[in-house]
């Protein structure tokens, strides 16, 4: 597996920026050159198709060479570090990079409340139990893109299974999407599907279920396009995806007798925080364990290589990193305690950075 690195100045959050520009806000960092290009019109509708976990890779293992979505392929282009749902739709909802925005991964460490949240649930993630606010948007707030752009004065929407009307089916998601394009008004829609990552999670990248959902995926989104009126869609992915091999940090009690707290972040972007006097022997035995799949980087390595983004960090960045970060670059994922995924994500590998910009206009 190659080592790639993120491109900050054509990444995710550069799309968002592109949108923001476009509804004449000022961005917040720059825009994407290739889809400023797409920009130059003026549509009634901009729609932002994400597919959760499509990244250029699993494209081109599954999908025809002269299907919809590669016939309509405009750039291959970068995610966030990492390579995760949490930090790249974040990024693509602000127009943030994960060290100004804060969200980092699956779990943050939140040192107001010392403790590991999981961001999208606000649930400890040690223990369990279910906080009673919203921690991350408490400590790590931002102002979304829609709320940007409403301000603006055009409309904006948001689409996901997750949120009313709760579509249960691809197919209702994108008649959702019609219904809000035909809608009077210059607007902005924002449409988040989470698959095919759901599924690779569960059963690993290559097998035919994916490729049936990505083939449904591909049809039903070309039948949508083709009904569509003074409509540019946008087509997209948060991170690509890969085939792990799991250990579990509970199999290693070397190197959890020199942690504070079990890490955060993503099993295969690890935060750790070491106890006093033991650096050395933590790097030392950890780089025998797994030197061959991970990149063990200090705290200051980290941050001298922005890692996470460039410009301003997060008031909270530095007390949410730990001493060192744990960054795949093979193909082991490490969780707390054992688990069971087939697929997953979150490295610094080609195949888990690299998405697709799919552009049709109508």
């Amino acid at each position: 597996m190659n080592i790639k690195y993120p491109d900050y100045r054509n990444c995710i959050a550069n799309l968002a920026c592109s949108i923001l520009q476009y509804y004449e806000v000022t961005p917040p960092n720059p825009t994407l050159p290739q889809a400023d290009a797409l920009l130059q019109k003026d549509y009634k509708n901009v729609v932002l198709l994400l597919l959760d976990g499509m990244g250029i890779n699993i494209l081109q293992k599954h999908l025809l060479e002269d299907g919809f979505f590669h016939r309509h392929l405009k750039s291959v282009y970068s995610s966030t570090f990492p390579p995760t749902t949490v930090a790249a739709t974040t990024a693509v909802d602000s127009g943030l990079f994960p060290n100004q925005s804060g969200w980092l991964g699956w779990t943050g460490y939140f040192d107001k409340i010392d403790r590991n949240i999981i961001y999208f649930f606000s649930i400890d993630d040690d223990t369990g139990e279910q906080m009673d606010y919203n921690v991350a948007h408490t400590y790590v707030p931002y102002e979304s893109v829609r709320d940007k752009i409403k301000k603006s004065g055009a409309d904006a929407h948001y689409l996901a299974p997750f949120v009313e009307p709760y579509p249960k089916s691809y197919a209702t998601f994108c008649e959702e999407i019609k219904r809000l394009c035909d809608m009077d008004g210059r607007k902005y829609i924002y449409a988040y599907w989470d698959e095919p990552d759901a599924t690779m999670h569960k059963n690993g990248v290559d097998g035919d279920d994916i490729r049936q959902i990505l083939v449904d995926i591909e049809k039903i989104t070309e039948q949508l396009a083709g009904g569509l009126q003074d409509t540019l869609l946008l087509i997209t992915a948060d991170h690509g995806h890969i085939n792990v091999k799991n250990e579990s940090l509970t199999d290693y009690p070397d190197i959890t007798e020199c942690l504070v707290r079990m890490p955060s972040i993503e099993m295969r972007a690890l935060n750790f925080f070491i106890k006093d006097g033991m650096k050395e022997q933590f790097s030392q035995t950890f780089n025998r364990h797994f030197s061959e799949s991970f990149l063990l980087l200090s705290k200051e390595e980290l941050m001298k290589k922005q890692l996470f983004g460039y410009g301003n960090n997060h008031a909270e960045l530095d007390s949410m990193l730990g001493d060192y970060l744990a960054v795949a670059i093979g193909d082991i994922s490490i969780g707390n305690v054992p688990n069971h995924f087939k697929g997953n994500h979150a490295g610094l590998t080609t195949e888990e950075m690299e998405i697709p910009l799919i552009a049709i206009t109508r």
